[in-house]
C-alpha cells in the first residue's frame, strides 16, 4: 500500500456555493469561503493540507471521492441534497479506502423525513450534523485524532 499524503479532501455538493445568502435560517451566514479559511488555518495547525472543493454536478462528486481514495489520507463530505438521493455517490464512498466523514450544516433528523435518509452513512466513520460551520472543523479534529493513533 502506498503512502498517503496528509492531505484532507473536503468535498462540497450542490447549492453550497450559495451559502451565507441562502435560507440562512436554516444553513447560517457564513460562506463557503470563510469555511474553506477556518479549515485550512485549523489544517495549518495540525499538520494538515486540505483540498476543498464544490459543485452542483454529481459526476464531479464521485471523480474527486474517487481521487480523495487515491490521493488523500481522508474525505469530510457534505454532499448536500446528493446525500438523500445518489445512489452513485454512495457507492463512490464505500469503494475508497480513507476514512470518510460525513458533515451537514443542520441536523437533517430534525428537517424533513427524506433528509433523514442517507447513502453516504452506512461507509461513514463519523456523522456530523446540526453544528453550522463548526461541524466541517470538528470532522478535521476527528481525523486529526484518527491519523495520530494509525501513525
Amino acid at each position: 500500500m502506498t503512502q498517503k499524503n496528509p492531505t484532507i479532501y473536503v468535498l462540497n455538493g450542490p447549492n453550497l456555493n450559495l451559502l451565507g445568502t441562502r435560507e440562512p435560517e436554516i444553513y447560517g451566514s457564513t460562506t463557503l469561503a470563510d469555511i474553506e479559511d477556518a479549515m485550512a488555518a485549523r489544517a495549518a495547525e495540525l499538520g494538515l493540507g486540505i483540498d476543498f472543493r464544490q459543485s452542483n454536478q454529481e459526476g464531479d462528486l464521485v471523480d474527486w471521492i474517487q481521487e480523495a481514495g487515491r490521493e488523500g489520507a481522508a474525505l469530510i463530505i457534505n454532499a448536500a441534497a446528493y446525500t438523500h438521493t445518489s445512489v452513485a455517490i454512495g457507492d463512490a464512498v464505500s469503494a475508497i479506502d480513507v476514512p470518510v466523514y460525513e458533515v451537514h450544516l443542520s441536523n437533517i433528523f430534525a428537517r424533513e423525513e427524506f433528509r433523514h435518509h442517507s447513502y453516504i452513512s452506512a461507509a461513514a466513520k463519523g456523522v456530523v450534523c446540526g453544528f453550522g460551520a463548526m461541524g466541517y472543523n470538528m470532522a478535521i479534529e476527528a481525523i486529526a485524532g484518527n491519523l495520530k493513533t494509525t501513525d
